[in-house]
């Protein structure tokens, strides 16, 4: 079993990967001293493939779980839908020593953090992602948020996991859009940090679209143990963990501009990591090589690098709702070079306009 560890004094967990680990959920947790009810909160397309298997093995360590499914998609993740699960967990009579799962992909992850930080005033969070996304980024490091009409995440909580339990093993079913949605945030994590692991990715993709185990294994543990020493580091995103926002700025603009179904997450941080490299270059930061080698990269794992038909105006009035605005300007997170990035404020709007003319 691979382990890696955030270090974060009392509130340090532990991020297990292992195949079939899900079998194993209910050993992993009788470690943590929970209270017996347990409330998984999944969805309608991956509570049907892993809800029993976890139920299963709860139940043989001695929990009794109670399962919500809600509706799959960015739409669960709102008020609406969370007060649905503060109801489940009341007529469940969740307390505070027992715990909310999420059996999911980030939705679920963040829909079941925020009701975990928020419902009697934090219960414990167990995160079982099932989406590659949610594996290498979005359960690990505790944000957790729903989005509003306004903005998406506007609405949420540093709220940290008592343990993440990710099994690789899900991967093979999940749909080759959702996989590549994944695979953006894994580069990501090669742009911001680590340019020995970009080109890992660049050498292996086909066997990583091909969902090698062993590709598959190395890849998530390097995004884990990536983020939870950032995370390690600056655990409220005052400084050092913004870098983790690299795409996301005009990403989660695309995202909002398309109603959050035109475009999915890993989407919109690709065509965000394409944009902000453009402004890289644009202000002098880095060279063309360095953006020629991203676009290539973005472009060998078929996601896409513009938003056709999308209009610059309207995607700068998401940007000024952005979370990353700070007295009037957004920290910009861009690169100088495959392995490095800056957080800059010192970007013009004609900057970041010439950037989505390009992309839309």
């Amino acid at each position: 079993m691979a382990e890696v560890n955030v270090d974060l004094q009392e509130h340090s967990y532990t991020i297990h990967i292992v195949a079939g680990s899900i079998d194993q959920a209910g050993e992993l947790l009788r470690t943590l001293s929970l209270g017996n009810k347990v409330l998984i909160i999944t969805d309608d397309n991956v509570g049907p493939l892993y809800a029993d298997k976890l139920v299963n093995s709860l139940k043989a360590a001695g929990f009794t779980p109670h399962v919500l499914a809600v509706r799959p998609g960015e739409g669960s993740k709102s008020l609406v839908t969370a007060n649905l699960v503060f109801t489940e967990a009341i007529k469940s009579g969740i307390d505070r020593n027992c715990a909310i799962i999420a059996l999911g992909g980030g939705v679920i992850g963040d829909l079941a953090g925020f009701v975990a930080a928020n419902y009697l005033r934090g219960v414990p969070f167990i995160q079982v992602p099932t989406t590659l996304l949610a594996q290498v980024d979005s359960s690990v490091g505790g944000k957790t948020a729903v989005n509003h009409e306004l903005g998406k995440n506007l609405i949420g909580a540093f709220y940290q996991p008592r343990m993440v339990i990710i099994d690789p093993q899900t991967l093979q079913t999940l749909n080759d859009r959702e996989l590549k949605a994944g695979i953006a945030e894994i580069i990501k994590y090669g742009v911001i940090a680590d340019h020995e692991f970009f080109a890992y990715l660049e050498v292996n993709a086909m066997d990583l679209l091909a969902r090698n185990p062993e590709v598959l294994t190395t890849v998530i543990g390097k995004c884990c143990q990536i983020k939870a020493d950032i995370v390690a580091r600056d655990e409220r995103e005052s400084s050092l963990r913004m870098i983790l926002n690299f795409g996301h700025t005009i990403g989660h603009a695309i995202e909002g501009e398309g109603g959050y179904f035109e475009y999915n997450h890993g989407e919109g941080v690709a065509i965000g990591m394409h944009a902000a490299a453009l402004i890289s270059q644009s202000i002098g930061l880095c060279e063309q090589t360095q953006v020629t080698a991203l676009t290539n990269l973005i472009a060998a794992f078929g996601l896409p690098l513009a938003a056709p038909g999308y209009h610059p105006n309207k995607l700068l009035s998401f940007l000024a709702r952005d979370k990353k605005v700070l007295n009037g300007k957004i920290n910009w997170i861009l690169m100088d070079k495959i392995g490095h990035v800056t957080i800059t404020n010192e970007v013009t709007e004609e900057n970041i306009t010439c950037a989505l003319r390009q992309i839309t």
